[in-house]
């Protein structure tokens, strides 16, 4: 007799358990391979070859540099960024600097001594400069006092003459952290600069990164330089506001500049930003809409709802004063500015007649009222002559250039760090903050009927 031969299914058939575990797996593969691929769709790059500076720096591990990344919900991009060949970048950055075409039109700036660095002007006199006509003009812009850091410094900025990037941190507030993906030439065209106080200086010299007895500090990529507040503004938010708005004049000589936020980390090289953002788009200035907010009073409400400034009184002047001379609503009328409220964590910039002259403008506005640079951004913008020729781009875009981290909860010796904008108690507005002479919602009755949709913006 032949033997019986019997078949049987292989074990992983009989598993049903083990089967949809292996569905499981690949499809969450799938997912997430799907999901990396997506969130690249707002960056394309024609030469992702370039070669690039891996690692800049190691830091100490009580640092703590890459903590508390603030997580994006996006994948997807509505409108994407196309960058040119790097090569090709640097050579046509490098002939602005040969031609100088970028500083035409260069501004005449006020000089005389004041009590403030910004002079604190009327609202009649700041109004007053935001018609440009003449080039004989001197406009205020800061600096009526002088800016207090060494002179090692001033001349290493007076040396940089192409593009600059800027940040800062005050009251030890953010940590300094190094830019990711630089090209090969990158760091010769390119000047870093982190503005820092004392605070700031000992929280570093704290974690071994810097010695206080040397004159000149460099981490990373990074040249810091030391202010010294003491003959600047009380509030350190101020302070950050001079490096952040007063770019073009500390760096008199660079054509292009970066303002980024010390709570934000660059991810994609600063030449391909700024010629995809700036230079392709011929414009003044490029700037990511906010992901919320389209009108000012938005912000504006938002600021005083989480006690972004602690003067909510003052916050209502500033906000009738704009009201009172004009500002209106965002709307299509607008356009081409397809938004009131910027997220202006990330600035870039062509150093020119219509950005310097903006800048100083919205300066001045910080100095009269608070340094919630938001709130004045579309009065001053709407109301300046000449126009500003304006990139705003998709909040996409923004949060695949750069990663967000929180900011410190604690200093570098372990307390509690002080909010940017506190100054004691939070001042209430008055009880007329919405009505006045039974009035609804005083010198802004109108914007907010606009904006609520209760009235036509005519």
């Amino acid at each position: 007799m032949g033997k019986l031969i019997t078949t049987s299914k292989p074990l992983i058939l009989h598993s049903k358990l083990l089967c949809f575990s292996l569905f499981y797996l690949f499809t969450t593969l799938f997912l997430a391979l799907y999901t990396t691929l997506s969130q690249s769709k707002c960056l394309f790059r024609s030469s992702p070859s370039d070669p690039i500076h891996n690692s800049l720096l190691s830091y100490p591990s009580s640092y703590g540099e890459h903590k508390y990344a603030v997580s994006t919900t996006r994948s997807t991009c509505s409108s994407p960024v196309f960058f040119s060949d790097y090569s090709d970048v640097v050579k046509e950055i490098r002939g602005f600097r040969r031609n100088n075409r970028a500083l035409s039109g260069a501004l005449r700036y006020m000089q005389r001594n004041a009590d403030s660095f910004g002079g604190n002007l009327s609202t009649i006199a700041r109004f007053s400069y935001f018609d440009h006509q003449s080039d004989a003009t001197q406009v205020p812009c800061g600096f009526l006092k002088k800016f207090p850091i060494d002179d090692s410094d001033r001349i290493a900025m007076e040396k940089c003459d192409s593009v600059v990037v800027v940040s800062a941190i005050f009251n030890d507030h953010d940590k300094i952290r190094q830019p990711k993906a630089l090209g090969s030439n990158t760091l010769q065209e390119v000047c870093f600069f982190m503005f820092v106080d004392d605070v700031t200086l000992k929280g570093l010299e704290h974690h071994g990164m810097v010695s206080t007895y040397s004159r000149e500090y460099k981490i990373g990529v990074w040249r810091i330089v030391k202010v010294a507040k003491e003959d600047l503004y009380q509030n350190p938010a101020m302070n950050g506001v001079i490096p952040k708005y007063l770019v073009h004049r500390l760096f008199p000589n660079s054509q292009f500049s970066i303002w980024i936020d010390a709570k934000l980390q660059l991810t994609v090289d600063p030449l391909l930003l700024i010629h995809s953002l700036v230079i392709s788009e011929n414009v003044d200035m490029a700037i990511s809409k906010h992901p919320y907010y389209v009108h000012t009073m938005e912000e504006a409400m938002a600021t005083t709802r989480w006690k972004k400034w602690w003067d909510v009184n003052a916050l209502k002047v500033q906000m009738e004063t704009y009201c009172e001379n004009g500002l209106r609503p965002w709307s299509p009328s607008k356009q081409p500015y397809i938004s009131d409220v910027p997220d202006s964590a990330l600035i870039l910039r062509r150093h020119g007649l219509g950005s310097n002259l903006f800048s100083c403008l919205l300066f001045n506005e910080l100095e009269a009222f608070n340094p919630r640079d938001q709130l004045p951004f579309a009065f001053v913008r709407d109301h300046m002559k000449p126009k500003l020729k304006l990139n705003m781009f998709e909040v996409e875009v923004f949060e695949q250039v750069a990663v967000e981290y929180r900011h410190n909860l604690k200093s570098s010796d372990g307390t509690t760090v002080k909010k940017m904008y506190s100054s004691g108690k939070t001042k209430r507005a008055h009880p007329d903050f919405l009505y006045v002479n039974g009035s609804c919602c005083s010198k802004c009755q109108k914007y907010l009927s606009i904006m609520w949709g209760e009235s036509s913006n005519d």
